[in-house]
């Protein structure tokens, strides 16, 4: 069955009362097709609204909500749009309806799917926006209430708050516009970014002190003027600018749980009539609830900048790190940051989320900080290790693990000293200092064990210069289920060639040719590898090592 039949015949169940037949082949089609998961929420809340099951409509309108938002998919954001569009038409929820309606028919017309929209609106008698009345209006006030509820439940972002209060506050009075201020205490200013009913509103600042909005932000009272031109407290100058006629005024603050004055509503021109005392009750609930929405999306406003600035302050701290070792130990200066950049590349082959790469990116930054306990004698010695020596430098891994795990970290950063401190891990379980052994190695222990042995065989050291990129290779290969996990070698092996060159410029400082680029971009390690041993073509080669020694050779 295509996707659209499965659809057309759950909501056709649906619509003739027969939700529980359908719920069941719902879910089975969302067990066995994973991309159409959304699509499953989304006709289960509308099954769950129709039969009045609202617990689980929330739920799963909820899960439908959040899943559409993250797909492109235009059945998926169609049948969405239609589905809480049904809803809102049935909630009498005109102007909500109309947006929903017109998303709709927009994703619709553009990726040619008109017929399937038509359908599924023609089946749940969704009607065009031009039959609906303009001035549909809730007469309920509890119902008002509810809706106003769902539309603040779960957005936490700002300006989709506001809008969503806006649009339900302007149905709910029956008005033909509402501007919700927000009140910003240090500029003593009300701001908005939402007004409806004017197109290519941008946000608008004026003084906590003047105007009507203004008064009502400074004392808290309510203003309801029945006509606005006969009263001396209105500015005409705004209706001048924008040919806008005024008629009727409602004016609010908008309040907090501890009662102080976060916002102001201003809603303008009731339809038909002037603004009533129910309308003003009807306005203090919505208040009440909005108030609490609106301080709560602030709060997380505030809390997500806050630990934006915290990961910037963390991250020049874990750079401040990693540069302490490069200060230290000049022979190695650079290392870390080329590590990283290696690690990522790896983490890039395996589609790693972006969240496991910088942490991972943070574990290779500090993966040899136990270096600050190692002897300047030992570390900066320029010739070969004694045994004593070598067994010496070794303890930095450990050291590594005492200095990190005495930070603070969130239980996923916890997972940084984990990683950093498991770099000389090996696979067969001969690696040091915990002598872990396969997967009980961390998985980006596993890709800096790859990434730090690379690097340190294709540095120049004071005492040896850099392997041919083919020994480089093939201990690498040989590393392989011994030294390396094969998948991680798999991954590393076929990077291209372009990438890895990038890494090199960051220590020789060259410019990357655009034709070489090209040349390089077609082909990964281990085609290198294969056209060195198999004598296929010298160009390639080449070209790598114009960058690969290039540096050392114009030394020379």
């Amino acid at each position: 069955m295509g996707l659209e039949n499965f659809i057309y015949e759950s909501t056709e169940e649906i619509v003739n009362g027969k939700y529980e037949e359908a719920k069941d082949r719902i879910i089975k089609h969302k067990d066995i097709y994973h991309d159409d998961t959304a699509i499953c929420f989304s006709l289960l809340a509308l099954g769950a609204y129709r039969t009045k099951h609202f617990n689980d409509y929330y739920q799963f309108m909820n899960d439908a909500q959040f899943l559409t938002e993250q797909s492109r998919d235009c059945i998926t954001n169609i049948l969405h749009e239609i589905i809480l569009g049904y809803i809102n038409f049935t909630e009498k929820n005109s102007s909500l309806y109309s947006i929903n309606y017109n998303k709709a028919r927009k994703f619709a017309i553009k990726n040619q799917k008109t017929a399937f929209f038509e359908k599924l609106t023609s089946m749940l008698q969704c009607p065009p926006i031009t039959h609906l009345s303009t001035h549909a209006q809730v007469k309920d006030p509890l119902i008002a209430l509810v809706k106003i509820g769902q539309a603040v439940a779960v957005e936490k972002n700002i300006d989709n708050l506001i809008k969503n209060i806006a649009e339900e506050t302007k149905t709910a009075l029956n008005a033909d516009r509402c501007t919700v201020y927000l009140y910003d205490r240090e500029k003593n200013e009300l701001y908005s970014k939402v007004a409806t009913g004017i197109e290519g509103f941008k946000e608008l600042r004026i003084p906590a002190n003047k105007g009507l909005a203004g008064h009502v932000a400074q004392t808290g009272e309510t203003i309801n003027i029945k006509d606005a031109y006969k009263d001396k407290r209105f500015n005409p100058e705004v209706d001048k600018k924008t040919g806008y006629k005024t008629k009727t005024i409602l004016c609010m603050p908008i309040k907090n749980f501890n009662q102080e004055i976060i916002g102001v509503f201003q809603v303008l021109n009731k339809f038909d009539e002037t603004f009533t005392i129910d309308d003003e009750d009807l306005l203090i609930a919505i208040s009440s609830s909005a108030g609490i929405s609106l301080e709560n999306a602030q709060l997380f406003e505030k809390q997500n900048k806050l630990l934006e600035e915290q990961k910037i302050i963390f991250d020049s701290f874990i750079e401040t790190l990693a540069s302490s070792i490069d200060a230290r130990d000049k022979i190695t200066s650079g290392h870390s940051s080329r590590v990283k950049m290696y690690a990522t590349l790896i983490a890039q082959e395996f589609g790693m989320e972006k969240n496991d790469i910088y942490i991972l990116e943070k574990a290779a930054a500090l993966h040899d900080i136990g270096k600050i306990g190692i002897r300047d004698s030992v570390l900066q010695k320029e010739g070969k290790l004694t045994p004593e020596e070598y067994k010496h430098i070794q303890e930095h891994v450990e050291i590594t693990h005492h200095i990190l795990e005495k930070i603070h970290m969130s239980e996923d950063f916890q997972q940084i000293t984990d990683i950093a401190c498991s770099h000389h891990e090996k696979f067969d379980g001969s690696g040091y200092y915990r002598g872990l052994k396969g997967e009980d190695i961390p998985f980006g222990g596993r890709i800096l064990a790859v990434s730090d042995v690379f690097d340190a065989i294709t540095s120049k050291r004071h005492y040896r210069d850099k392997m041919p990129i083919e020994k480089v290779i093939d201990i690498i290969m040989n590393g392989s289920g011994s030294h390396f996990d094969p998948l991680v070698v798999e991954k590393f092996l076929a990077i291209k060639l372009s990438a890895i060159v990038e890494v090199f410029l960051t220590e020789n400082f060259m410019i990357l040719d655009n034709e070489d680029r090209k040349t390089l971009e077609k082909y990964n390690l281990l085609d290198l590898y294969y056209s060195i041993i198999n004598n296929c073509s010298n160009m390639l080669l080449q070209v790598f090592n114009k960058y690969y020694v290039g540096i050392d050779l114009e030394n020379e």
